[in-house]
């Protein structure tokens, strides 16, 4: 009977070290010499647990990293951790993501942020999917290296991307596609200044982080929308509080200011209809003068609340048309004299410059009557009110001067609020209803200018407002 060759005692060896690597034990005592079949295989099982070795901690990292980055919550935050801590995995000088958005149709830049001077694309920029270089990469699912643009760029000079991050100073990008729950929904690109930063054989390790970061991303970005949805509703909210503050601000307001002058109107006309209590005409007249001012005040108030509430729920809508300014401020300020004559006081319109402005001129007139009727309402009898309008580079300013008390600090703060009551008190005891500039605030706005005070106690006030040139979009 043949005896058996001799088994060579490094296999044993061999054998107890492979079954250690398949424990994650790295750290092996395989002799390799001498240099036969045999001992090359020892030097095999000595690259292979270095290999193993630095995937193994590669991995590590990996899982360190996106354990971190999975703390984040909001997109934006987790994109921050990426650029931060992704170093370790793979070089970079920027970083971007792009999703996918209008059903598959469009991809648009959604972050990104570089150490570099400055960026040509930035978040918004988008491009259709269909035909672009991105489309395989969908397709394939899996990352794109380039390690030469310029060379890229002159077999593909169609591709404007290409040519944008160029002119940053970029020269290799990696594009992993972000696929979560099989569906494709974006692209993060590792961009470097430098050539030849990506190697083909780190591609394992760039699919692995790809997988990684598509969960954490769509997770990020569906806790985003989320919160959006939430502040869109928390804003919602608060604008119906608002307008409820306001409705009942109006009922309280409409209780209060309607129920003396109905009033004084219901004893004035029961006087009048008392046959046992005969009147002259004499005697009747200030009764009927008491019922038109009543009136007056109560039309006011209502006019008042119904463009507030018109306002307030989005229904203001303006028929802007270049109306002739001197020709507008000379009918109103002609208006304002008559009404001010008893009062004695002198509505002066100083020269205005030739010119137009666009404007709806029943609003714009809402806005004038407003200023020049308060300036009279608040001075002193045989008191001047001076108008006069101005040109400036980008529209008109026009100034309403009075010779009233002026306007207080704490005044000033709520000047233009609703309902705001302010210290001065009109000098004919005449009525107010505390809505007047607040609409006059919102109908300004409207036509996208401004509207401001200049005063100091006890030397008038002087009103203006700013119309500019280029009417804005409704």
């Amino acid at each position: 009977m043949a005896e058996s060759p001799k088994r060579d005692p490094r296999i044993a060896q061999y054998i107890k070290a492979a079954a250690q690597l398949k424990q994650g034990q790295f750290d092996l005592e395989v002799p390799a010499s001498p240099l036969d079949d045999v001992g090359r295989l020892g030097q095999a099982l000595r690259e292979l647990a270095r290999v193993l070795e630095l995937r193994d901690r590669e991995m590590q990292k990996i899982e360190k990293i996106t354990a971190q980055i999975n703390a984040g919550v909001l997109l934006d935050d987790i994109l921050e951790i990426v650029y931060r801590d992704f170093r370790e995995l793979i070089p970079y000088n920027r970083i971007g993501l792009s999703l996918i958005e209008d059903d598959g149709q469009t991809v648009r830049a959604r972050w990104m942020k570089t150490d570099q001077p400055h960026m040509t694309i930035t978040a918004g920029y988008s491009s259709p999917l269909a035909g672009s270089s991105l489309e395989e990469i969908v397709r394939t699912g899996q990352p794109r290296i380039l390690n030469d643009l310029e060379e890229y760029l002159r077999h593909t000079p169609q591709s404007t991307s290409t040519r944008a991050i160029l002119d940053e100073g970029i020269r290799s990008s990696l594009t992993c596609p972000l696929i979560a729950n099989g569906v494709p929904i974006g692209f993060i690109f590792f961009s470097s200044v430098s050539a030849h930063t990506y190697s083909e054989t780190h591609s394992n390790t760039f699919q692995h982080v790809a997988e990684q970061l598509s969960i954490i991303v769509e997770k990020g970005r569906l806790v985003s929308e989320i919160a959006t949805q939430k502040a869109a509703i928390e804003q919602q909210n608060e604008e119906l509080r608002h307008l409820s503050e306001l409705k009942d601000s109006f009922l309280g307001m409409a209780a209060h200011d309607l129920r003396t002058p109905l009033t004084v109107i219901q004893l004035a006309v029961g006087l009048m209809l008392d046959y046992n209590t005969p009147l002259s005409d004499g005697e009747r007249t200030p009764f009927l003068k008491d019922v038109k001012r009543q009136s007056d005040h109560m039309l006011a108030l209502l006019n008042d609340l119904l463009d507030v509430t018109e306002i307030e729920a989005g229904h203001l809508s303006l028929n802007r048309q270049p109306i002739d300014l001197a020709d507008f401020l000379q009918d109103a300020t002609a208006w304002h004299r008559k009404l001010a004559a008893p009062k004695g006081t002198q509505i002066i319109l100083e020269d205005v410059p030739a010119g137009s402005a666009p404007a709806d001129t029943l609003r714009l007139r809402q806005v004038v009557d407003n200023l020049i009727s308060n300036a009279v309402k608040y001075s002193p009898p045989g008191s001047q009110v001076r108008v006069r309008a101005e040109r400036t580079p980008t529209g008109w300013r026009v100034h309403v001067k009075d010779q009233g008390p002026g306007i207080t600090s704490k005044d000033r703060q709520r000047l233009f609020q609703d309902f705001a009551r302010l210290s001065a008190k009109p000098t004919g005891g005449e009525k107010s209803t505390g809505l007047g500039l607040a609409i006059t605030h919102r109908v300004v706005a409207a036509h996208g200018g401004q509207i401001g005070v200049d005063s100091e106690p006890g030397q008038g006030a002087d009103f203006w407002f700013t119309l500019p040139d280029d009417i804005p979009a409704a």
